[in-house]
């Protein structure tokens, strides 16, 4: 027979261990299931501009960006879900949140590529096929200088009159990012035939690649 003290210790190991793995758990989840690559410091970027797919998977063929994840910002965190968001009144905007590696590409590379390919910053409450608030073109800013950095290049681009019409973009303090439900992440890479992606997304990532080759992979 197992003595008391020692099953009262066996126990408490238990505890102790699924302690453990809850923290690590979380760590893990903090980094989006993996730890990133890079042993550099890593910045965070929410971006919104339409359907998260294709503003995903530009971001994910973007040199220095370690992770992208499609997710909803702006809303409250128990609408966060896309049954609700897609109606369009949660006050959420499908966002995408990029962890990227300042060392290799910075905040201002990223938003070059938000504006120029991702997506078309002069339509507002909508991209393409998709019409609603949910759909709103959203510089989700996480520091005063991501915010400076922001409204500088909407001028810049305002004053060259890169584009024909105004740019409707927000820039709006980041409060909450909620990853989107599993099966949207990745979506362009996993449905690559799917006709929305093949006509909406895929010539996003043509787009990148000549514009920006030196920071396409």
């Amino acid at each position: 027979m197992t003595p008391r003290n020692t099953r009262l210790s066996t126990k408490v190991c238990i505890r102790r261990l699924r302690t453990l793995l809850f923290a690590c758990a979380c760590l893990l989840f903090s980094f989006g299931g993996a730890l990133p690559a890079s042993a550099q410091p890593q910045e965070t970027a929410v971006f919104a501009g339409g359907c998260f797919w294709g503003v995903e998977a530009v971001f994910r063929h973007v040199r220095g960006v370690t992770q992208a994840v499609s997710g909803y910002s702006g809303g409250r965190a128990d609408t966060a879900h896309y049954d609700q968001v897609s109606g369009g009144d949660t006050g959420h905007a499908e966002s995408v949140l990029v962890r990227f590696d300042p060392t290799q590409v910075s905040y201002d590379q990223l938003l070059q590529v938000f504006f120029l390919v991702a997506h078309d910053p002069t339509q507002r409450d909508r991209q393409g096929p998709d019409a609603g608030s949910q759909y709103r073109s959203v510089i989700f800013y996480a520091s005063a200088d991501q915010q400076e950095i922001a409204q500088r290049t909407i001028r810049q681009f305002t004053q060259a009159r890169t584009f024909p019409d105004r740019i409707v973009t927000q820039v709006v303090p980041l409060q909450q990012f909620h990853p989107a439900e599993a099966y949207h992440q990745n979506y362009v890479a996993l449905h690559p035939r799917e006709p929305y992606v093949v006509f909406n997304d895929l010539p996003k990532l043509l787009e990148l690649r000549r514009q920006f080759p030196d920071m396409f992979r």
